[in-house]
């Protein structure tokens, strides 16, 4: 999923689906992977894995050999992901702590991915919706490491990625609850680094700038409209206004590293916070 969503209503889990070049992700027909990565034998569990950077993760994962647990709300959507022999599908409410610790248990790798995002003033954001969002975004993913933890250090090996932000690294007016949670998880996850060392069991924050999803599609039009000006210029005047790559991530680039994070050849890398954002946190 991507994590850059604007959720003034409902919360949801779960970004949109990929935009249509993409939708195919690993399992498309001649598709072509950066990283060799043999997950045969691992079990991975990825959050909000019905659309967007989860969905993309979730297919990267199995095609590399993972048996992929799929978590999400949206049961429509990881019903179709399991008929299409991606993985298992568990419709979970992630805050529900003790069913996110429960369907962690078992699992090699854990992809922390789900996510939502209000846009309001501290002085007006909604005390439940920024509980909500530390719950959902904080709390769920320590349960569900420490859920999967037990079965990581009897086996020696584990991976740990966490679906971060650029807002892990920096902050943007009006995202409070967010930037606090993304702030949060990069901090859990250097401690879960540090404890897992010894057992074989690496913890790594993967920090996005803006994934192209329908929704942050949906908000350039609108803004576009809004303004009076072309949708190429909301994307590089707006949006990216302090990214030097004046373009959206595909979701599939972030599934990339985060199935290099899981391999072998990833194993010295631990506590890390590996941004992907068109140097965007360098600026």
């Amino acid at each position: 999923m991507t994590t850059h969503e604007f959720l003034p209503g409902a919360a949801r889990q779960a970004a949109q689906s990929p935009s249509p070049e993409t939708a195919g992700g690993p399992h498309a027909a001649g598709a072509a992977h950066t990283t060799r990565v043999d997950l045969t034998g691992r079990t991975a569990l990825v959050t909000g894995a019905a659309s967007g950077i989860g969905r993309a993760c979730a297919l990267r994962l199995a095609d590399a050999g993972a048996s992929v647990r799929l978590v999400d709300l949206d049961g429509e959507a990881l019903g179709t992901l399991a008929e299409q022999g991606v993985g298992e599908a568990v419709v979970l409410d992630l805050t529900d702590l003790d069913a996110a610790e429960e369907a962690a248990r078992g699992a090699d790798i854990v992809v922390n991915n789900a996510g939502v995002q209000t846009v309001a003033p501290v002085q007006d954001f909604p005390p439940e919706r920024f509980s909500l969002i530390l719950r959902l975004m904080v709390e769920s993913p320590f349960r569900v490491v420490r859920g999967a933890l037990p079965h990581m250090y009897a086996r020696g090996w584990g991976r740990v990625v966490n679906i971060s932000s650029v807002h892990g690294l920096r902050a943007s007016a009006y995202k409070s609850a967010y930037v606090t949670a993304k702030h949060g998880l990069e901090g859990f996850s250097k401690v879960v680094a540090l404890e897992g060392a010894a057992h074989g069991v690496t913890s790594n924050c993967v920090n996005p700038g803006y994934v192209r999803t329908p929704l942050v599609e949906r908000q350039i039009a609108e803004q576009a409209a809004a303004h009076g000006i072309a949708e190429e210029r909301v994307v590089s005047e707006v949006l990216l206004a302090r990214t030097p790559l004046k373009r959206l991530i595909e979701p599939s680039e972030v599934a990339e590293l985060v199935a290099y994070l899981c391999g072998e050849d990833a194993s010295f890398v631990n506590g890390a916070s590996l941004p992907v954002d068109g140097a965007w946190s360098a600026s």
